[in-house]
């Protein structure tokens, strides 16, 4: 990797987001029709504003998939398709992670081990392959890392600073000490330093407490993230601490971040089990940010919130209640794609 390579911000310009279509055959299966409604919401929000590629299991999904878009009235001069084969439609965490070196594309393949095991991944771990051969996509290179690595344990502000947190990393590396993971990540990602959070986490999350459930960099000097105010809450102690920490990191040039909390949701119950509610979960679109909205009081301060973060951008909300189901929400089923990495006869 030359000393030119750059990992973009979410908020730099994007040619489309990549998604996948759940079917019978994902663990969606038992509320396929409730999800389903909120991939359709999610495509016709990404549509007002840019490109969406859809990977599909196979050609007969992508007539269903295609039909249910247009019943909805989406520009589906907006929306393309890949068949590819897929495990799950995690696409955050099983898709590229996308450099830029030299004004080339370059698909970061890291190891997508399935959470460290909890899932069956062999699909997921070849997906970013099976992309780069699909001809959806520009001329691009792809660097393979042995390593264990999800894209939503990771942000970047676009300019050399990466926020992760200990307990994921830690898990995916449990013989690997700080100070090596954090040189890692500085090669692998053309990063300049890593921020570390210890604190933060959120029930009904396999993940291991990915970053993008807890904080997001708004801009270099700004970072939104997952508040608790409700003291009898068993999330408020480590969302507190982490808000804490948060408060004492410092951007390059040595001044704190404006912080920007977001509301707590009232708890969602399925079956005696808590859901992982974040609204730090949002997406970062070209003019807008889509914000997951769960039929809660608070969604609307989450909005405000983030308009205050992007002034900007229109913030959209998707319904998402039913993805917490499955334990992640908006931008767990996401990836942004750099502009120009679409093909232009995509």
């Amino acid at each position: 990797m030359t000393a030119s390579a750059r990992f973009p911000a979410e908020w730099a310009p994007q040619s489309a987001i990549l998604i996948a279509w759940p079917h019978p055959d994902t663990d969606w299966a038992p509320r396929l029709s409730e999800v389903e409604e909120t991939y359709i919401a999610l495509v016709a929000a990404i549509a007002r504003f840019q490109d969406v590629l859809i990977c599909v299991a196979d050609d007969d999904l992508q007539i269903y998939a295609e039909a249910r878009l247009r019943s909805a009235r989406i520009d589906m001069n907006r929306v393309h398709f890949v068949v590819v084969e897929y495990d799950d439609t995690w696409l955050r965490d099983s898709g590229p992670i996308t450099l830029i070196d030299g004004g080339k594309f370059c698909l970061c393949d890291f190891r997508f081990t399935g959470w460290g095991g909890k899932f069956e991944a062999g699909r997921d771990d070849r997906l970013v392959a099976h992309l780069a051969r699909s001809g959806r996509l520009a001329d691009s290179e792809i660097r393979t890392f042995d390593f264990a690595l999800e894209g939503g344990a990771i942000d970047t502000d676009g300019e050399g600073t990466l926020l992760t947190t200990w307990r994921c990393l830690h898990e995916r590396h449990p013989d690997t000490a700080r100070a090596e993971l954090d040189a890692k990540l500085c090669e692998y990602l053309a990063q300049q330093r890593v921020l570390w959070l210890d604190h933060g986490h959120l029930e009904g999350d396999d993940t291991d407490a990915h970053i993008d459930t807890l904080a997001r960099f708004a801009a270099t000097d700004a970072i939104v993230y997952q508040s608790c105010d409700d003291a009898g809450d068993s999330h408020h102690a480590e969302l507190t601490a982490m808000a804490a920490e948060l408060a004492a990191l410092r951007t390059r040039d040595g001044q704190p971040y404006r912080l920007f909390p977001l509301p707590w949701p009232a708890p969602v119950i399925d079956e005696e089990r808590r859901l992982a509610a974040s609204y730090a979960n949002f997406l970062i679109a070209d003019g807008a940010v889509l914000m997951p909205a769960y039929d809660d009081p608070a969604d609307a301060l989450a909005a405000q919130v983030l308009a205050s973060a992007f002034p900007d951008r229109e913030i959209v909300p998707v319904p998402c209640r039913p993805l917490i189901w499955q334990n992640g929400s908006l931008h767990c089923i996401t990836m942004q794609l750099p502009q120009g990495l679409l093909a232009a006869d995509a």
